[in-house]
């Protein structure tokens, strides 16, 4: 997950504006530094040529460079970031080779459920998508809030009950690369993370063709089962048995799942709740 190698256009577009923020913060960095190393040493107690101006009030030269230096810095931080931020809009679409895929990701205590609607197939923790296509996202959360986040992709994006954020990326390069939520959402939150397969374009569909072998079937009734907090839940393929089943869980038509403080499979009760009982 390393955000310095960059997978994708947002990626390497937010690795540059994070170079360039560190260049601008170390115009103040450095020569505060260099600063303090000089006049410990031009200060030092065996300097006799030191001047000691013990009525010295007010210099407005240096006053101009104490506060002009970090004005300009913070006015060019805050354009660079001003400007990065509208470039890198999560809805702006993103250009590819061929046309965009539509991936709706529900973020469930502690597991992440992808949903592939115009493929008929859904997973969980694992998500494979061709390079160089256009990848666009919808995101819900089945309770609590989360944040998705593929590091190397770039992007990261909140996921809430009841509502649908968006989200556009592309991955250039084949290979596999980690997903996480990065809001803190419980006990099995270390554990939220999720494989993201890259393949060649012309090898997704083959994916697709397999995928739909499996003999598992996602409705309702078996996301009720699904959205019930679990650790360290298996990476898992569907087939798609409900299509509206992503637009009942941010329409609410499903209700939301019980949430973290209802515990999770594999996790001890608190000694409370085990006194109570």
């Amino acid at each position: 997950m390393n955000i310095l190698d960059p997978q994708g256009p947002v990626g390497a577009a937010e690795k540059t504006i994070l170079i360039d923020s560190i260049g601008i913060m170390l115009a103040i960095v450095l020569p505060t530094v260099v600063a303090i190393l000089a006049f410990a040493y031009w200060f030092r107690a065996s300097n006799t040529r030191a001047q000691y101006w013990p009525d010295w009030e007010y210099s407005g030269r240096i006053e101009l460079v104490v506060w002009s230096i970090p004005a300009l810095t913070v006015i060019l931080l805050g354009g660079v970031a001003w400007i990065g931020a509208h470039q890198l809009d999560a809805r702006a679409p993103i250009p590819g080779s061929g046309e965009p895929l539509t991936i709706q990701a529900v973020s469930i205590e502690w597991k992440w459920l992808f949903i592939y609607p115009e493929q008929k197939l859904a997973t969980i923790n694992t998500l494979t998508v061709p390079a160089g296509v256009p990848l666009h996202f919808e995101l819900t959360s089945s309770s609590v809030m989360n944040a998705f986040f593929i590091p190397q992709f770039g992007g990261m994006v909140y996921t809430m009950n009841g509502m649908v954020s968006r989200l556009n990326l592309r991955a250039d390069n084949p290979g596999t690369f980690k997903g996480l939520s990065s809001q803190f959402s419980g006990d099995g939150f270390p554990d939220m993370n999720f494989d993201v397969h890259v393949v060649p374009s012309e090898q997704f569909p083959k994916w697709v063709q397999a995928a739909s072998n499996t003999d598992k079937s996602l409705d309702q009734h078996e996301y009720e089962q699904i959205a019930k907090p679990s650790i360290n839940h298996q990476q898992t393929i569907y087939r798609l048995a409900d299509p509206d089943l992503f637009f009942f869980t941010a329409t609410q038509k499903i209700p939301p799942s019980p949430g973290s403080q209802a515990g999770a499979i594999g996790v001890a009760p608190p000694a409370e709740a085990a006194d109570a009982r």
